[in-house]
């Protein structure tokens, strides 16, 4: 679909004018030759800062190539080292219409040699561990490497083992499945086909018989935390299509939809209208029997307890108790933590409710500890999602106040928190999320909890090039 097709859909669907439709996709010249098929990757802009150093960057997703483009072109003498195992590059984003069926596996996999430039250090390893009181850390294959300011973008890791009976090899039978599950060193995305199989397998199952599908969703931070339902909608619309359904059930460790209210009262709108899912919240995936297609939760409640006079109210005593749930399909998202390198450092936070993921400030994202370190992504400890448009935003404030360091002076740049959910409540419609620390953050005057359709094509037709063309080249 082009442009020019795009604009005309968004025109019928949101009746919006071709012009605040092109301000809504960001078309930029640069963005709509992207969008064209014209654009290469961008060329390095200007250097503005004689600031000199040592930089290692540890990682090779969207943060690290983000950091890493933006320091090139502001330093003029620019020293960096990546450390990062993977050639290819995963568009992580689109694992979600992969499994939809929108997207085929080559649309989210493509080489990161481009971003990664001749004057640039590549070791094609990990971080094993870190030494930040010496300013060194060592990888996998046994390097030592020396820094003088040091960026971790070292991203998450999945927890699949710690669900009594589940292990990575049994996903994509049994009714399994997991969107999440990937090999990025390796540049691959299973978990993406895994799922599209298993919408194709539940579609062919509801032809027959009514099935009983789970989606779950864990206690642990999680990368884009809205993903467990978006399979969860998108899975039921996949079925409606063609007058075919199931009795969903979501199980969320938490206990609500969404954090924001005025998110999570549009999402119970969305799931009313669909009229077969149920939620059981404080519901955490602790066991699954593969076999007898059975998964464990682990559930806590409260109960009414005696009355107390004195304070006019009920005692509420809490709960816990272990619920057994019949599935005939079920995806897991699984638990996440930081990687090992980090939460087994002095760089992780060493208590808390953040315990392990690394310890930066959440506006500076400088270390709290180590003032010669900075975090960008995922393995941030700070209380944001974890999405690439949270990573996009942190750019400019890690690469700014880095040099800031390097050149002697006051950090000013200060990240607000900012992350996005595009949640896709159904094919063709999408509640765009944007909030930061103080709550919703519309980006565009329209209300935030509509469903819409232009919030998909966005997503589906324009974000896949932005990101590859733009974002990973620090250009947006």
């Amino acid at each position: 679909m082009n442009t020019e097709e795009i604009m005309k859909k968004i025109k019928e669907h949101e009746g919006l004018s071709r012009r605040d439709a092109l301000k809504m996709m960001a078309l930029s010249p640069v963005a709509a030759s992207v969008l064209a098929g014209t654009a290469a990757p961008a060329t390095l802009e200007a250097s503005s800062s004689n600031a000199v150093g040592k930089i290692v960057i540890v990682g090779g997703g969207s943060g690290a190539l983000m950091v890493l483009a933006r320091l090139r072109r502001a330093l003029s003498k620019p020293d960096i080292t990546i450390i990062a195992p993977n050639e290819k590059h995963v568009y992580q984003p689109g694992q979600i219409f992969v499994a939809a069926g929108e997207y085929e596996p080559e649309d989210i996999i493509f080489d990161n040699t481009g971003y990664i430039g001749d004057d640039v250090t590549w070791i094609k390893d990990e971080v094993a561990t870190f030494d930040p009181d010496n300013n060194k850390l060592t990888t996998k294959k046994g390097t030592i490497v020396d820094y003088d300011y040091l960026v971790v973008a070292a991203g998450v890791q999945y927890h699949y083992e710690q669900i009594e009976g589940l292990s990575v090899d049994m996903l994509g039978k049994n009714g399994i499945a997991s969107v999440y599950q990937s090999d990025l060193a390796a540049g691959t995305a299973e978990g993406a086909t895994i799922t599209r199989d298993w919408f194709n397998a539940l579609h062919e199952a509801a032809k027959t018989s009514k099935p009983r599908v789970i989606c779950t969703q864990p206690s642990t931070p999680l990368k884009c935390g809205g993903a467990p339902q978006k399979i969860l909608y998108l899975s039921d619309d996949f079925l409606k299509r063609d007058k075919l359904t199931a009795d969903f059930i979501f199980a969320t460790a938490g206990e609500k939809l969404f954090a924001l209210p005025e998110i999570d009262a549009a999402i119970h709108k969305v799931q009313k209208g669909y009229g077969n899912i149920t939620n059981k919240f404080s519901h955490n995936l602790i066991r699954i029997d593969a076999e007898k297609k059975i998964a464990t939760f682990h559930h806590k409640y409260q109960e009414k307890g005696a009355f107390d006079k004195e304070y006019n109210e009920y005692e509420m005593i809490d709960k816990e108790e272990e619920v057994d749930m019949e599935y005939d399909f079920i995806h897991i998202s699984p638990p996440t933590a930081a990687v090992d390198a980090v939460a087994n450092s002095l760089l992780g936070w060493q208590k808390g409710t953040a315990k392990g993921w690394l310890e930066v400030d959440r506006e500076t994202l400088q270390h709290r500890r180590y003032k010669n370190v900075f975090g960008i992504g995922d393995v941030c400890g700070i209380p944001v999602g974890k999405t690439g448009g949270s990573a996009r935003h942190q750019g400019p404030i890690v690469v700014g106040n880095l040099i800031s360091v390097m050149e002697k002076k006051e950090l000013t740049l200060k990240f607000d928190g900012y992350t996005v959910c595009p949640l896709k409540v159904s094919y063709g419609q999408i509640i765009m999320a944007e909030f930061n620390y103080d709550g919703l953050a519309p980006s565009f005057p329209l209300d935030p909890a509509q469903p819409r359709w232009v919030w998909w094509a966005f997503d589906l037709y324009m974000l896949q090039p932005m990101y590859r063309y733009l974002m990973l080249n620090g250009l947006m």
